[in-house]
């Protein structure tokens, strides 16, 4: 089959069909001298490597873009993480960044919430309300999205051991502004696997953790279906020091495990596959970065494919949210941070990302301030609107180095995949420190590389200037944890205690057999039971995860 015939086929099966329900952006896209873009670029005489391993965007094997005219058609997502303090500071912070054009808000909760601790617990102390949003009950998350439109605005949560809890209380936001829940749109985190390699903020043994993941999983699919029920990430275990490729590999890893977990709950992959998401790091090594994420999309596909037999188009499309690397951030020089943070969004946006943060210059030193986090914004604002990126599909596509770099990068991942398996898959592999040991190591070849100079960091081991005074930086009042406790025990003191104890009840027995969980939890948190109490139920059923190594 020549070109002009398979680029016809796919003119007429996939483009047509699409763009009947997805008109583009424009009717013509041109360079800034009046040049046509054309949708796509493709080889005069495509070898038949090409038609197996690139093909074309929006169909199997997806090297070249889950749609057929990306950016074309809708640009990604602007989203900015944000949240610190109480929910009443937070959601001021996230109506001016709506009011600066994020399209998407994502929520960072404080370590209190990520533990299942309420504000008012000793163990709380000094960290309310500091690293995200304080969050007790559904009044607090009432607060967070006062004035929000949850209808009209996706939103993200950065937030696992205690997802389920966090994603009740919002779905119950939404029901109380009058939005259905089978209308909330957003993405929960939700990978409970990365937290026992690299985050640590877990709390119950990895497998009540899993069938709390499998419940979401399912309940989503039933009653919220344009709501992501997880988003498996592979940015933490690429911030703990991995390689691009232990990134994709760890990353595709936990998603078969999910899947398995799924399917062995008596889940149908053509159910809930198509909502299946995840999120990557995206670091200045722009041609890696950008050849990742496509090897990523097509191992995603193959191993959908060809290891669960499921050639359903939209459970093969690996869709993905991107975050500019935190690790490579540095206290020197910090305005140097916003050359990174672009060269790291240029390659994400390369790379066909469905969504974006860009961090601020400023977070090597603080939680940032509303003016670097607007300037964050800018930067992603100029690369949609001023570079000409988004004017064309996969723009280095078919380039000798990067295909080269796409072959290599799934090679070795699928290569580390097998190796996974003949382990016996991720849980195995991260209960016997396997995995963490590959990151370990990792991560200390790439220090040893800056400490002799091999690896080259601006203001750190070269271009070193003399120490300016630090930049002003954002601060978190410290009454905030006073407030958050005050806040919590007047809500307390309001509440039906005998229907909160009703509900716990309830969800003691749920949590004590198969049932899903997520009825409960709604139950729970319409009554205002903390996230706190919530926790001491399930910890009570379930245990605390005690880690070997």
């Amino acid at each position: 089959m020549n070109t002009n015939e398979d680029f016809r086929r796919w003119e007429n099966e996939i483009l047509r069909p699409f763009l009947a329900q997805a008109p583009e952006r424009a009717e013509q896209f041109a360079t800034g001298s009046g040049l046509e873009l054309p949708r796509l670029a493709v080889p005069a005489e495509p070898t038949a490597a090409y038609s197996r391993d690139l093909g074309f965007p929006g169909e199997f094997p997806f090297t070249r873009g889950i749609t057929p005219t990306m950016y074309r058609g809708r640009l990604w997502t602007f989203r900015q993480y944000a949240g610190f303090s109480t929910a009443t500071e937070a959601n001021r912070r996230y109506r001016y960044l709506l009011e600066q054009g994020t399209t998407g808000l994502s929520v960072a909760f404080d370590l209190p919430t990520q533990l299942g601790l309420d504000s008012s617990d000793p163990m709380s102390a000094g960290e309310v309300g500091r690293v995200g949003v304080a969050i007790d009950t559904l009044a607090d998350m009432e607060r967070l999205f006062a004035g929000i439109p949850l209808d009209r605005v996706s939103t993200s949560m950065t937030i696992n051991a205690t997802a389920p809890i966090l994603l009740a209380m919002y779905a119950v936001v939404a029901e109380r502004q009058g939005v259905p829940i089978a209308r909330i749109r957003g993405t929960l985190q939700n990978d409970i696997l990365k937290e026992y390699i690299a985050r640590g903020t877990y709390i119950f043994p990895p497998a009540p953790s899993l069938r709390l993941v499998s419940d979401v999983i399912a309940w989503c699919a039933r009653e919220a279906p344009d709501f992501n029920p997880i988003s498996i990430s592979g940015y933490h275990i690429r911030e703990a020091g991995s390689t691009a490729v232990q990134e994709v590999a760890f990353t595709l890893g936990n998603a078969i495990a999910y899947i398995e977990r799924a399917l062995a709950a008596g889940q149908r992959l053509e159910d809930f596959g198509p909502k299946l998401s995840f999120f990557f790091c995206v670091t200045s090594d722009v041609l890696e970065e950008v050849a990742k994420f496509r090897a990523a999309r097509r191992l995603y596909a193959r191993i959908i494919r060809d290891r669960f037999r499921c050639d359903h188009a939209r459970c093969q499309m690996l869709r993905f949210h991107t975050q500019t690397a935190g690790h490579t951030l540095t206290a020197q020089q910090p305005d140097v941070n916003i050359v990174r943070v672009t060269l790291q969004a240029l390659a994400a946006v390369l790379g066909g990302t469905q969504s974006l943060h860009t961090n601020a210059r400023d977070e090597a030193l603080a939680l940032p301030t509303e003016a670097a986090a607007a300037l964050a914004l800018r930067t992603q604002q100029v690369l949609a609107y001023e570079s000409g990126l988004a004017q064309t599909v996969d723009p280095l596509g078919g380039s000798f180095l990067i295909e080269q770099l796409t072959d290599e990068i799934e090679r070795q991942a699928a290569a580390l995949i097998a190796e996974i398996d003949g382990r016996g898959g991720m849980g195995p592999a991260v209960a016997d420190g396997w995995v963490q040991s590959r990151i370990e190591e990792a991560a200390y070849r790439h220090q040893c590389q800056i400490e002799s100079g091999e690896r080259q960091i601006v203001g750190v081991n070269c271009a070193v200037a003399p120490e300016t005074a630090t930049p002003p930086v954002f601060a978190v009042d410290p009454a905030v944890e006073a407030r958050q406790q005050h806040q919590l025990a007047e809500t307390l003191a309001a509440r039906d205690a005998a229907a909160v104890r009703e509900s716990l009840a309830r969800l003691d027995v749920v949590a004590a057999g198969r049932e899903n969980v997520m009825p409960a939890l709604l139950d729970a948190v319409r009554r205002q039971a903390t996230v706190g109490e919530i926790c001491a139920v399930l910890r009570g059923r379930f245990g605390v995860h005690q880690p070997s190594v």
